[in-house]
């Protein structure tokens, strides 16, 4: 049982995000009546879910949410700001009640159920100012006009968006003691006649006439808010004695494709589906299907195909042709959704980590037989385990992928906070969301979570300025943050832009100094003192608000970052806005790596930082820098940045590395090859190693160190900053 729960909350945590997401929408403008529909479905399913599991608290709670959805999408009450806060704060309650079920908390809360009864409220006094249109009055008289038109007495009806009646009686209704001119005003109980033409088509000549037959029929113009079925009801007594066929008002038409559309998600057959929408009658169906039965029944044995029930029931006038196709299309959309979802299975993540770490086994042992292999001289056994090595990283990059998810569903909750927090703020703020559909890690997503939502705050809160500081420096009223995500030098790049009133360098240094954290007279670039915020307790804020000022919240993103072999950097112009950029790497277990060796130790290069090997030449440099075809390349010995014993070789190589748009290089013994790396992190001994960013075992047993490719390159940039550039003169170095 303990799992049909969990699945019931997974499933109704994602119905609740689509609901969120749809609410945001429907306040900023989107008035798809898709976007409604998409909503009510949602709710619809959370509620149907918690009947099943019989979680009774919670289909209660979600039908007074579900109710006020449908006086929305049936436009008896309008969108506005105070609605779609009520109908959030369903959503944070719903959302409260399914953290309780996924702790094992299956009955109801009694402080959470308190809480429930005012959300509850608040939700019925939207559905309360509601009204609904009466009926029309019941007595009335039936009077038909020479030209064909049927009023209430004193009343002028002009014909408009009405129902379609087309009635033909039998011959002997009469002689079944019934008058069709009675099934007519009964019609007047439902609405108003706007137009009636009698049919007399099958009148015979007079000297052939039945005085007991009836031979006229009718075509109806009904204009009436009653349901298809409701006016069947009215020929209810003489439907077996009379033809009758009922087409809904335009408007209706309409009406009927959106109920078609917002049907749950259930595999239904056509007739089903026509029925529930209520653009077909049981009736319509059961003859329609006798119908298709005789139809089958004369094409056997012919090369005439049986017609389809859709065809039937148009060809009758039981219904339109658009709303047979878009029942067809429901019917083909479901059935491709359980296809879909039949080939779907849901995996728990310690079950996919457990596999990402025999995955890296399988990588070192594979190393190590292509080592031996190697060493062996034999020249099938090298085959057989370049082979091997081959379907080893197949199976690493398909083990990966699994784990691989789209940041977008990260990106998408921040549209409430955005949301939330402006108006708290009293701040007009847009959220623009681009590269959602990025993938990454999944360990990853769950961690950035948490510095993503510090950086966001921050500029809702520090970024953007008051809407008449806006207006006063000619900027729109309107502030503008954005999330991106996109791929660059294999690492996953995220980030997080205002246009707001940017960051002061001379603000963050006083700060600085008052909080101890520079000396008075320290010399910092623009740059070193913009990163400053970064520090532990440092906040410019005057006043510490719930948001901010208590001086956390960057250095733990950083810390976090950081954590996750990740950067943070800054870039602000004043006035202008600022830019967050944060750097991961796309997974965190097993990565493709180019093998160095310096001494006798091994350190692994990341392979995607890796731009290309070069011959390092002593009179293509000076100092820590060398001249890279014209381009001033600064560079990091290894062996001195390590203290490597020993004396280096007469011919040493350079990797040239690339990060966060800047290039370095790292001077090495020997160039190894690629190198598929299985990261091991580094014990909390070693967390202060600057350069190292983890280690990984070869095919030999032995331990190679991993580089930390960001934080080389910018070592080898401020070793850059504080030398003097080549001369231009100087040789340039050739790529190998």
């Amino acid at each position: 049982m303990d799992e049909i729960y969990g699945v019931f909350a997974q499933e109704s945590r994602e119905n609740l995000t689509e609901m969120e997401a749809g609410l945001l929408r429907m306040e900023q403008g989107d008035h798809d009546a898709e976007t409604i529909n998409a909503i009510f479905r949602a709710a619809h399913t959370i509620k149907g879910g918690s009947g099943v599991v019989e979680l009774h608290h919670v289909e209660k709670f979600t039908h007074t949410l579900e109710n006020l959805l449908d006086k929305l999408r049936n436009g008896e009450i309008e969108v506005s700001s105070d609605l779609i806060t009520a109908l959030l704060k369903g959503c944070d309650h719903l959302n409260a009640l399914l953290v309780l079920v996924e702790a094992g908390n299956l009955e109801p809360d009694p402080v959470l159920d308190e809480a429930g009864v005012g959300v509850a409220e608040m939700l019925k006094t939207f559905v309360g100012g509601s009204g609904s249109s009466s009926d029309a009055p019941k007595s009335q008289k039936l009077t038909e006009t020479p030209g064909g038109e049927v009023h209430r007495d004193g009343t002028n009806v002009a014909t408009g968006d009405c129902w379609h009646i087309s009635v033909r009686f039998h011959e002997h209704v009469l002689t079944m003691g019934m008058d069709p001119l009675a099934f007519l005003r009964y019609l007047l109980n439902l609405g108003e006649i706007a137009h009636m033409a009698t049919v007399a088509d099958k009148m015979p000549p007079a000297d052939e006439m039945n005085p007991e037959a009836c031979y006229l029929g009718f075509e109806i113009s009904l204009r009436s808010h009653a349901t298809k079925e409701a006016i069947e009801d009215v020929f209810k007594f003489c439907r077996d004695d009379c033809d009758l066929h009922i087409l809904p008002p335009n408007s209706k038409l309409e009406d009927y494709l959106h109920l078609i559309e917002s049907l749950p998600e259930e595999s239904l057959r056509l007739g089903e589906i026509l029925v529930r929408s209520g653009a077909l009658t049981k009736e319509e169906l059961d003859e329609g299907l006798r119908r298709q039965n005789a139809a089958s029944r004369l094409s056997v044995g012919t090369d005439i195909p049986a017609p389809q029930l859709g065809e039937i029931l148009v060809d009758k006038k039981m219904v339109q042709p658009e709303i047979v196709e878009a029942a067809a299309a429901k019917q083909k959309q479901v059935a491709e959704k359980k296809t879909a979802e039949a080939r779907l299975i849901r995996v728990q993540a310690d079950k996919l980590d457990q596999l990402i770490d025999l995955v890296g086994e399988l990588v070192i042992a594979g190393a190590s037989a292509n080592l031996l292999a190697q060493k062996s001289g034999q020249g099938t056994l090298v085959e057989a385990t370049s082979v091997l090595s081959r379907l080893v990283e197949n199976i690493r990059d398909s083990a990966l992928q699994l784990r691989m998810v789209q940041i977008g569903e990260t990106f998408n909750k921040f549209n409430r906070v955005v949301r939330d927090v402006s108006k708290e703020l009293g701040k007009d703020i847009d959220l623009i969301i681009s590269g959602a559909e990025t993938e990454l890690d999944k360990s990853v997503v769950e961690k950035i979570g948490d510095p993503l939502m510090h950086l966001v705050r921050n500029a809702l809160d520090h970024g953007i300025e008051p809407a008449e500081v806006r207006a006063a420096n000619g900027k729109p009223v309107k502030g503008r943050v954005e999330l991106n995500a996109f791929h660059d030098s294999g690492s996953i790049v995220i980030e997080v832009v205002d246009d707001g009133g940017g960051l002061k360098a001379d603000k963050i240094q006083a700060k600085a100094i008052e909080k101890g954290i520079i000396q008075p007279g320290q010399t910092l670039s623009e740059q070193e003192i913009v990163n400053l915020i970064f520090e532990a307790g440092f906040s410019t804020m005057e006043k510490v608000s719930n948001l901010s000022g208590r001086g956390v919240g960057m250095d733990v993103v950083r810390r976090n970052i950081q954590a996750l072999r990740g950067q943070v950097d800054v870039k602000t112009e004043v006035g202008v806005g600022s830019r967050f950029v944060i750097r991961l790497p796309l997974t965190l277990a097993i990565i493709d790596g180019f093998l160095t060796s310096v001494g006798d130790y091994s350190y692994v290069i990341p392979l995607d930082s890796v731009v290309e090997c070069l011959e390092l030449r002593d009179d293509a440099t000076r100092g820590h820098m060398l001249n890279l075809r014209g381009e001033v390349l600064p560079f990091i010995r290894l062996r001195e940045f390590f203290d490597v014993e020993g004396a280096p070789p007469t011919r040493e190589n350079v990797v040239v590395i690339s990060a966060a748009g800047r290039k370095a290089g790292i001077v090495v013994d020997q160039l190894l090859g690629e190198f598929q790396t299985v990261i091991k992190p580094l014990g909390s001994l070693f967390k202060h190693l600057r350069g190292i960013g983890g280690s990984t075992i070869l095919g030999s047993g032995e331990v190679a160190l991993i580089l930390d490719v960001q934080a080389l390159t910018q070592l080898a940039s401020q070793t850059e900053e504080r030398r003097h550039p080549i001369a231009h003169g100087a040789p340039a170095l050739e790529a190998r």
